[in-house]
């Protein structure tokens, strides 16, 4: 199901941190372009083939 707004915030907070601290890789696939841009990079997928 879905999140309430507040919520997932506070889970993609998590995360976020959570990979800064770790070190690790994330991997998010989101039509969000707020969300998106709080990432380190950024990939766009366009009929299946990488354009960006």
């Amino acid at each position: 199901g879905n999140l309430d707004i507040a919520t997932g915030a506070q889970i993609i907070d998590l995360m976020l941190e959570l990979n800064r601290a770790q070190g690790t890789t994330l991997i998010l696939v989101t039509h969000d372009a707020a969300l998106a841009g709080r990432c380190s990079r950024q990939l766009q997928l366009e009929a299946g083939s990488v354009v960006q």
